[in-house]
């Protein structure tokens, strides 16, 4: 192979079009580049490995056939594997499926009619591609208007291929059209490492975008040639040349483009690539939440203690940091500090009943077989799905040959039709008591409300609906997600996240029906989702005994055979907007795993498990008292974007104290803890960054008086700031300082003097150590 193509066969199923003509006319007119054209049917008949650097299949008219490529597909792969180059354009992508390298076609295969200009979203974890080499940024408009063709994943994903980029139109990010897929065939390579082609093998590039040759980029689209008519359409020429003559090139070389990560080193790579690329100081990517190595993550899923290992699944999507086509991430620990990426755990099956995606559900001990109850979507449909695994490491998992286990809702209750579902019936929380398996999902009633609706099994597979286990009434929130239920000993727990809250209920459940005896928000800032595991083994000894949730620790098959305590991870979403979320990388972090429990007085508690200590590393601050003067500010001599705060406060005659976190020294950043004598903590974002892309709104707990003085636990991570006070109530916010120097600490007192009888800081370590495979 060269560094650049100068042997190009343009393919070619029948007759040159127009458009094709002038693509062809195009790439001859480049410097040092000869061009032929090769038809399907004659590629047979050449020595395709020795004759072209790279092929072009460029085709804006649609499809005559089903399978255009015909006996030609077989000379094409095998080019391929001896290292050959393929760029398919337009809808010669959509017959990527036609080569044994991808199943799943295109699903998004039409015309759009362009108001505005149009072009590619690049992914940043691939900013350095070929295809991008010589353009700025991630956004690059190829077309103003018209009618053109419209190629692309929506609401699938390639099986084997990687996707580079999605769709911008005008300033709108649009994520979830992914127009720009890469796949290789034979030899791999490393997304780390993308001037180093694996041994040997191909590689292929589709792009969907619409890169047209007839027409000026700013014309209507309907033929004709000559100089554009637009001023802007001279830019969006360049911008579409360059953007193709990289993907040939890409193709072309050796060391051009990224296979689809599939082991965990290639999701170590992942990780180490978009930290390589991003800020590692305030604002930036958790050091110690567990985050996905790169793109987007949502719910925890599927949290089990196998094996005397801890492990987590989530809500993923390769293709990008933004909610789409789910997938299972994974990863795991041997001591709830340190993690470790594995393989994604799930994909949706083409034609299986998650051909859309494997959303949010758990994972039980089914008599010493993990098994995963989790929401399979198709189309309209949401329904449970079962998986197998006899993987001790839990990482390749069968799906069960009779999905969905629950074939509709119950038909007895008029579950909520909206207009993405034919009913929202989602998410799923599995548990064993005496002797039965107990099954709660989430759903919303036409008649107003969120509600969990209860089922019970003797074999995971065959359902029987029991009834609503808790409805909220028409003055709930319109759908309950992520139902969940846990055994605190002298009281049960019911949690559902309601879009906005995560709000929970204490009671008892009585015939089948839970009876509500207080209630309250498990966190009050950006915590979403949250699930729990049974860790009978773990190291917090007063952790209160927990029954019959969704996890256990793999030593027998009946979860209410064992106590212990409740480790529960919520999802911590990004405060930005999808834009800068796309710009990072990725989205989203899980909280810390926290210990749920029932306090003497009856009340929830909750706080971080005691092995979170272990990621301290260095003592910044030790016991300190602190007397604060009215009004008056002092900075404390610690620092950092990756601390644990530990304060007692007592407020005195003051009104409030303030505790001021990632700070600069001119305080121009800085986010403002407040603690008020009306029992309310705050979080202040106005002032936390100067990104406008950043979300502003201040978040609020309630602390009741008699918890006062006020000990709190607040652990800084980057962009996060997780709280816990007097163990009862959290708030986690999400902040994105934009200054190095954004490490300060100050307190102040208003209105009032103040005392600070003891405050301890350290800082804490990584979750995911670098170097590790």
């Amino acid at each position: 192979m060269t560094a650049s193509p100068s042997r190009v066969g343009m393919l070619t199923d029948g007759d040159f079009s127009e458009e094709q003509r002038a693509a062809a006319d195009w790439l001859a007119a480049r410097d040092g580049i000869a061009v032929e054209t090769v038809a399907f049917d004659g590629l047979s008949d050449r020595d395709v490995s020795t004759d072209f650097d790279a092929l072009w299949w460029h085709r804006a008219a649609p499809l005559a056939g089903s399978d255009p490529l015909g006996d030609a597909a077989e000379t094409i792969e095998s080019y391929l594997v001896d290292g050959g180059g393929l760029l398919l354009t337009l809808r010669a992508m959509a017959s990527v499926d036609r080569l044994s390298v991808e199943s799943v076609p295109p699903d998004r295969v039409g015309e759009d009619s362009l108001a505005e200009p149009t072009g590619v979203l690049w992914r940043s974890l691939y900013a350095d591609h070929p295809a991008t080499a010589s353009l700025e940024g991630l956004r690059h408009h190829v077309r103003d208007r018209g009618t053109v063709p419209a190629v692309g994943y929506e609401r699938v994903l390639p099986r084997r291929g990687e996707a580079l980029a999605s769709t911008v139109r005008g300033d709108t990010a649009v994520p979830d059209e992914v127009t720009a897929v890469s796949w290789r065939v034979g030899g791999r390579a490393e997304p780390a490492e993308l001037d180093e082609r694996g041994e040997g093998g191909g590689a292929i590039v589709g792009l969907g975008a619409p890169v047209l040759f007839a027409d000026p980029p700013g014309g209507d689209g309907h033929g004709g040639h000559g100089e554009p008519r637009d001023p802007d359409a001279t830019g969006l020429a360049e911008t579409r040349d360059r953007l193709v003559a990289g993907c040939l090139r890409s193709v072309a070389v050796d060391h051009g483009t990224p296979a689809r990560p599939t082991d965990a080193g290639d999701m170590r790579r992942l990780r180490d690539r978009v930290d390589a690329a991003g800020e590692d100081g305030p604002g930036g990517r958790p050091k110690y939440h567990l985050t996905p190595p790169a793109n987007w993550l949502n719910d925890p899923n599927g949290l089990i203690r196998w094996d005397g290992r801890y492990h987590v699944f989530y809500q993923y999507n390769p293709a990008g940091p933004f909610h789409n086509t789910i997938h299972w991430g994974h990863a795991v620990s041997d001591d709830l500090v340190t993690w470790r990426d594995e393989p994604v755990a799930l994909s949706p099956s083409p034609d299986g009943p998650d051909r859309d995606g494997c959303w949010s559900g758990c994972a039980v001990d089914d008599d010493g077989t993990p098994t995963l109850l989790y929401t399979g979507g198709n189309g309209r449909d949401q329904l449970p799905c079962l998986a197998t695994t006899d993987d001790p490491d839990l990482r390749s998992w069968e799906k069960h040959g009779g999905n969905p286990v629950i074939e509709s809702p119950p038909a007895d209750l008029d579950v909520l039709e909206t207009e993405h579902w034919r009913a929202e019936f989602r998410d799923h929380n599995v548990w064993r008591e005496g002797g039965r398996w107990y099954h709660l999902i989430g759903t919303g009633l036409a008649d107003g409300g969120g509600a969990a609706l209860l089922y019970t099994s003797e074999t995971l597979t065959e359902w029987t609906y029991e009834g609503p286990l808790l409805a909220g009434g028409p003055d709930a929130a319109a759908v309950w997600e992520c139902p969940e239920l846990l055994d605190l000993g002298d009281r049960r727990l019911l949690h559902v996240s309601d879009y906005e809250n995560v709000v929970y209920f204490l009671g008892s459940v009585e015939d089948g029906e839970f009876a509500v005896e207080s209630e309250g928000l498990l966190d009050h800032g950006d915590f979403y989702a949250p699930q729990s595991l049974t860790d009978a083994g773990g190291s917090d000894a007063d952790g209160g005994g927990v029954d019959g949730d969704d996890g256990d620790d793999g030593d027998d098959g009946d979860a209410d055979d064992g106590a212990g305590r409740s480790l529960t991870w919520g999802w911590l979403p990004e405060a930005r907007d999808v834009d800068a979320q796309w710009d990072a990388g990725w989205s989203g972090a899980l909280s810390l795993p926290r210990v749920i429990e029932s306090g003497p007085d009856g009340d929830l508690r909750q706080r971080p498990a005691d092995e979170v200590t272990d990621l301290r590393t260095e003592r910044i601050a030790a016991d300190e008292a602190i007397s604060l003067a009215p009004d008056d500010r002092r900075r404390l001599d610690l620092s950092g974007a990756a601390i644990e705060i530990r304060a007692e406060i007592a407020l005195d005659d003051a009104e409030l104290v303030e505790l001021s976190v990632f700070e600069t020294p001119d305080r121009a950043e800085c986010t403002p803890i407040r603690y008020a004598r009306d029992g309310t903590l705050s979080v202040d974002r106005a002032p936390s960054s100067l990104d406008p892309r950043a979300f502003a709104d201040e978040q609020s707990m309630a602390v009741p008086p008699y918890d006062e003085p006020l000990s709190v636990r607040v652990f800084l991570d980057r962009s996060v700031i997780e709280i816990y006070a007097n163990g009862r109530r959290c708030l986690t916010s999400r902040v994105y300082p934009t200054r190095d120097d954004a490490v300060g600490v100050s307190m102040r007192a208003e209105g009032g003097r103040a005392e600070i009888a003891s405050l301890s800081a350290w800082a804490l370590g990584e979750a995911m150590p670098t170097g590790g495979e």
